[in-house]
């Protein structure tokens, strides 16, 4: 049968399993072809693969239950009924995704769930036809393995902290452009952390999804343990979590607080959200109505049924103002290094400079 003829190949062609380490470092100028059905690829893949399903959704399911209550072998003959008709297309589309990416090298990187019988059976038809073909062992299970050690790492973090409105993410891109290593937790959660946070952006990723693109980012930096920047944050961004491990690194790191006067990050606030969607600043008010009191939460949303901004953002900020003492102190607590750095304006040029030579 041909699947069971692919595990002979894999011993006799060019086709090789590495581990996890050396495949990343090989995708950074291979593509990597994710062959799992379509739903489990939405879920959650490898940052950059691409997606090329050996079976649809409906067809994974198919097999998956002749297995269950037929047997392996009706399983694998159900599989090759799949297969046979798509190995012409298949060869296609990673011709095209190399041409399409400008790729003259014929080196693919392949995986599925466990490294098995998904990813060996693209990876014979691939090796027949010339290309260099390499499979994750233990696939994408062993991939999140290292997601999840990786948040163990002893990150050298150095938070950005300052009361909403500070300018930190934009502090941050000016770290950035000074040569610092910086992580966007807001970016890779496509969510600015308050209320008004999702309005305007794609939606966010799943909790896996974030996880996986959290860990690439830092492996940027493992060897190095280079001093890493990054906002402060509360654990939850919108839909998704940060990982308790790293959560606790952020809680130990110094932290560096941005004071800004009140009247500018409220100027700061209304230039970046009051443009928004009038209904949908309401409803994002509504959302937090528990925390903020029914009275606050009228006033805050007849404000803006009057076209005042400036005065709804100020009922919101003060009420920030309090959450985000209420972490401070906490980090007060626990002995965390907090250095105050007063600044006239939002994020001002000087104050980069100040970070990078600390």
């Amino acid at each position: 049968m041909l699947i069971t003829l692919a595990f002979l190949f894999l011993k006799k062609v060019g086709i090789e399993k590495i581990n996890i380490e050396p495949f990343l470092l090989l995708a950074k100028q291979s593509p990597i072809i994710d062959v799992r059905s379509p739903a489990e690829y939405q879920h959650a893949h490898i940052p950059g693969a691409y997606s090329l399903p050996l079976f649809t959704n409906d067809e994974r399911a198919i097999i998956g239950t002749a297995y269950k209550q037929e047997s392996r072998e009706k399983a694998i003959k159900l599989g090759l009924d799949f297969f046979g008709p798509k190995m012409k297309l298949l060869v296609e589309n990673v011709e095209e995704l190399c041409a399409n990416n400008l790729i003259s090298s014929k080196t693919i990187l392949i995986y599925c769930w466990r490294g098995g019988l998904r990813s060996a059976t693209i990876a014979w038809l691939l090796d027949m036809y010339g290309f260099k073909v390499f499979t994750l062992t233990g696939g994408y299970k062993n991939f999140r393995k290292y997601v999840l050690e990786t948040f163990r790492a002893d990150f050298n973090l150095h938070i950005l902290g300052g009361y909403t409105g500070s300018g930190k993410t934009e502090l941050l891109h000016q770290l950035e452009k000074k040569g610092e290593a910086i992580i966007d937790l807001e970016k890779i959660a496509h969510h600015k952390g308050s209320a008004f946070g999702n309005i305007g952006l794609q939606l966010q990723p799943t909790q896996e999804m974030f996880e996986n693109i959290l860990a690439t980012n830092l492996n940027q930096f493992v060897v190095q343990k280079e001093k890493i920047w990054i906002e402060d944050e509360s654990q939850r961004i919108g839909l998704v979590n940060i990982p308790n491990d790293f959560w606790n690194n952020m809680r130990k790191a110094p932290v560096y607080f941005l004071a800004v006067d009140f009247e500018e990050r409220l100027h700061h606030i209304v230039e970046e959200y009051g443009i928004l969607e009038k209904q949908k600043m309401i409803d994002a008010v509504g959302r937090i109505q528990q925390r903020l009191g029914g009275l606050e939460t009228k006033n805050a949303i007849d404000h803006l049924l009057n076209n005042d901004t400036v005065s709804c953002f100020r009922i919101l900020l003060t009420y920030y103002d309090r959450w985000y003492e209420k972490g401070l102190s906490k980090r007060k607590e626990n002995n965390s290094a907090l250095s105050t750095i007063f600044c006239e304006t939002v994020t001002p040029l000087n104050v980069s400079k100040l970070l990078v030579d600390s």
